[in-house]
């Protein structure tokens, strides 16, 4: 039984995330905990910059965001109890709430975030400011899932020889061996100074837990257009590692992981060590 955290910023119930969270617990039954972080007004930002001095800024928290929190509350345990998931619920409105999130984390299998509504408020174009947070700072696995819910068909392996990419197909191996079963490809940019590095090794580990795996060797010069090809795969999870503790600065993940979220194409999946 996965112990998961079902993330929702407040103000939003993400029917899309509590889908996936009901599939996971119809594959594996689990332990469903409702995150219910604080919802902030940035209409009442108060801040500017100006003669090269940064201003420090104020956040304003919504006057309602008790009822519209609870509200969300109701919503999830009635879900969960119709459904008969195992939960619990947990309301952090501080102004701290992501750093408690991070503690949160450390005791769990994964996380569950919306792609799409997490935080919309402060940035509409994903991964936004406050999901970057959240994915350097996670002590666990986390799925970003689009409001469209398809059950799986495919998993994609984000493979790029480096140790958070093999850290993470294993992680997802661990926690879903009935997905592992699925048809599987493991996606490797082509390198000309390593067109796939310690191939033999890993061709080793994940052929022993995806049985029915294929190997994708990508062109470097179609690496742009990645996450629009990736797009076209039908029913898929992604699986890639580290999304990075400091602004993203690898081309790899800056254009083809950072595509996949921003364009709310499929479920991914995320671990870093």
């Amino acid at each position: 039984m996965n112990k998961i955290l079902l993330v929702f910023d407040g103000s939003h119930f993400s029917e899309g995330a509590f889908k996936w969270a009901s599939y996971f617990n119809e594959i594996n039954p689990c332990r469903l905990t409702g995150i219910f972080l604080q919802p902030i007004d940035y209409r009442d930002i108060v801040g500017y910059t100006g003669a090269g001095n940064a201003v420090p800024i104020t956040l304003t928290p919504f006057q309602s965001d008790t009822s519209v929190i609870k509200k969300n509350v109701a919503q999830f345990e009635n879900r969960c109890q119709r459904e008969g998931i195992e939960y619990r619920t947990h309301m952090d409105t501080d102004m701290f709430a992501l750093e408690e999130l991070q503690t949160e984390t450390r005791f769990a299998d994964f996380m569950i975030i919306s792609a799409e509504l997490f935080y919309e408020n402060i940035g509409k174009d994903q991964p936004n400011d406050y999901m970057k947070k959240i994915l350097r700072q996670t002590e666990c696995p986390v799925f970003i899932v689009p409001e469209e819910f398809k059950p799986v068909h495919t998993v994609l392996l984000a493979y790029d020889g480096k140790a958070d990419s093999v850290f993470a197909i294993k992680q997802f191996s661990y926690l879903f061996p009935e997905l592992c079963r699925k048809e599987s490809k493991l996606i490797t940019i082509e390198d000309e100074d390593e067109p796939f590095p310690h191939q033999d090794l890993i061709e080793e580990l994940a052929s022993k837990h995806f049985p029915n795996l294929t190997f994708e060797l990508v062109d470097k010069e179609k690496i742009e257009t990645f996450s629009d090809w990736v797009s076209t795969e039908p029913g898929s999870i992604l699986v890639a590692g580290s999304y990075g503790r400091s602004e993203l600065s690898n081309l790899f993940k800056k254009s083809f992981l950072s595509g996949v979220i921003e364009e709310h194409s499929m479920p991914v999946f995320i671990a870093h060590r």
